[in-house]
């Protein structure tokens, strides 16, 4: 590992994979198979993808992560360093590197297969070992591509003053404590319903959702995303940002419920954008600014991404902002 730096304005734990990529002319129905362009490998993760992301705009941001000692990892280190993120915390061994398998339709939508390799090797241990950093950090954010056990010890560990922001996915069932501390819970429409309907089925099985709740429950959210937002705010994160694609975002916390529009823009490749949405995100949050504010870089900064292919080499600079 490098030597430690200066402390981070973000630190990012989570996932670093090898995306291999290949265009499609469609994608690809179950069983069948389609004609792809040649595969190109881009550094990718959503851990990674998200430190890249700050990074490329100016905040000073560390990664603890996990690569394997092969030729995918040093891959995936170069593009960090070359980003401005600090590798000092990435761990490397144990599994070969992570791979995700991506395709990518004419529209920039896209499907992924992730491998997780070495990030599910990212252990308790290795967070508790990264103790210090953890608490000194004023903002961490947080993935699932590492194992869940892993980020319930980085809601332990982390000082009383960090905002801890999360994006579940891949979506998996959130402990009461992790999702208690998620400021803010940063999830897609798709992730949103299945929350909503997961908390509506494990409310049913405690007995009745409206009489437990008094308010209809999760389930009784509306169609609207503002809905959604605020049903999943009552499950209890103090803030929530639920993302729209090319219709921006919506934000929730205790100040109310607002619609963040985006840049209207022709998407050529949506891989990395959420990720580059979450990471602007967080690093304008350390640096002081509210959550609707902080959603409004962010929201530029997806849109400049879509533009361009790939993921951590679409991600905008700060100059590139100024046409979104």
């Amino acid at each position: 590992m490098d030597e430690p730096g200066p402390g981070p304005d973000l630190l990012v734990v989570g996932s670093a994979n090898a995306d291999l990529v290949a265009r499609v002319e469609r994608l690809p129905g179950a069983g069948e198979t389609v004609h792809g362009t040649e595969v190109r490998t881009h550094p990718g993760g959503k851990g990674a993808n998200q430190a890249a992301a700050a990074a490329r705009l100016g905040a000073r941001v560390a990664l603890l992560a996990r690569v394997g000692a092969d030729e995918h990892g040093a891959f995936l280190l170069a593009a960090q360093r070359a980003a401005g993120v600090d590798t000092a915390h990435v761990l490397t061994g144990g599994a070969p590197t992570g791979l995700a398998l991506i395709t990518v339709g004419p529209g920039g939508e896209n499907t992924i297969v992730v491998s997780a390799g070495a990030n599910a090797l990212l252990s308790v241990a290795d967070v508790r070992a990264a103790a210090e950093l953890l608490s000194a950090a004023p903002v961490v954010s947080l993935q699932l591509e590492i194992p869940l056990a892993s980020v319930v010890e980085v809601v332990r560990t982390v000082g009383p003053g960090t905002r801890v922001v999360l994006n579940p996915s891949p979506l998996a069932p959130l402990p009461a404590e992790v999702l208690t501390a998620c400021d803010p819970l940063v999830v897609n429409e798709h992730e949103a319903r299945r929350l909503l309907a997961g908390a509506a089925g494990d409310a049913g099985e405690a007995g009745d959702v409206r009489e437990a709740r008094g308010d209809g429950g999760p389930g009784a959210a509306g169609e609207a995303p503002e809905d959604r937002a605020r049903a999943l705010l009552a499950l209890g994160p103090r803030s929530v940002v639920v993302t729209l694609g090319s219709r921006g975002a919506v934000v929730a916390d205790a100040h109310g419920v607002l619609r963040v529009p985006s840049p209207v823009v022709e998407a050529v490749d949506t891989t990395g954008a959420g990720d580059a949405f979450t990471g602007a995100l967080a690093w304008r949050l350390g640096a002081g600014d509210d959550l609707a504010t902080a959603a409004r870089l962010a929201v530029r900064v997806g849109a400049a991404t879509v533009t361009r292919r790939g993921a951590q080499s679409s991600f905008p600079g700060p100059d590139e902002l100024a046409g979104f």
